[in-house]
């Protein structure tokens, strides 16, 4: 399950790290981010070495802007506070798209 974010204080602290962390932008109204909550808990069971949160995009329209948030749900990669990944809704529609985007920065964990 993924632990939700809900400042930009914690924001800041979870990107910051060594270690890399996956953050969902997503909004309440959202059907795609409603199709990807019956996969995702799957998917994620499969890189069990990373950490996933999310973030209502709705509620921080900085960090939306900042990171180029253009559709939802997204999918961002970060390491050292640098985004090194964005995986846009257009192509996080199914199991395997996004399976395949997270092996990719996470390979040793398949």
């Amino acid at each position: 399950m993924a632990e939700d974010i809900m400042n930009k204080q914690q924001f800041d602290k979870h990107i910051a790290g060594k270690k890399r962390v996956v953050i969902k932008f997503f909004a309440d109204w959202c059907p795609d981010c409603k199709r990807m909550a019956f996969f995702i808990e799957s998917v994620l069971k499969e890189f069990s070495s990373f950490t996933f949160y999310q973030i209502n995009r709705d509620n921080f329209p900085e960090l939306t802007e900042q990171y180029e948030v253009m559709e939802i749900p997204s999918l961002l990669v970060f390491k050292n506070g640098i985004k090194i990944g964005h995986l846009h809704s257009a192509n996080a529609k199914t199991p395997e798209e996004v399976t395949d985007f997270l092996a990719g920065y996470f390979t040793n964990t398949r």
